[in-house]
């Protein structure tokens, strides 16, 4: 019996370690709405900066803040700051599925949204199902999404 409870001990706080680096629905909502409160009320550009240079209020485990103009152009990008000024409209997913050009249209039909795709997990580095929380500020289109696992 003891051996039992020890095994079930040590799973669950496994189970809860692995829970931990993952990201949640309500961390990428937070995220984007600190971030979207930062570009308003501060310097576009150092916000910018701070995104691409992957500072921890903008990176948190396997979540970070996507930027993009109304056309689709990348402002920041928290994981791979490569992507800043690429225009990726028409950046198709692992299903072709063209999520950016349906971001920047949800963006100007709703404003806030959630949004499915696949994209690469940095923590994995596999393609899985993605869900990214958006939120339109200015003329900015400002994402964090989650992976579903």
């Amino acid at each position: 019996m003891r051996q039992f409870l020890v095994a079930a001990c040590l799973a669950t706080a496994t189970l809860h370690c692995v829970a931990e680096e993952f990201a949640t629905a309500a961390d990428a909502e937070k995220m984007v709405h600190k971030a979207v409160k930062a570009l308003g009320s501060g310097d576009q550009a150092k916000v910018f900066a701070e995104i691409n240079d992957k500072k921890p209020a903008w990176v948190e485990r396997d979540l970070y803040v996507m930027v993009y103009d109304m056309q689709g152009k990348v402002l920041a990008h928290g994981q791979n700051p490569k992507m800043v000024g690429k225009d990726l409209l028409e950046m198709k997913d692992a299903d072709g599925k063209a999520f950016v050009k349906e971001r920047v249209e949800l963006a100007a039909a709703k404003g806030k949204f959630w949004q499915e795709y696949k994209f690469t997990d940095p923590v994995t580095k596999k393609i899985l199902p993605k869900s990214a929380y958006c939120e339109k500020a200015n003329e900015a289109v400002v994402c964090a999404g989650i992976y579903k696992r």
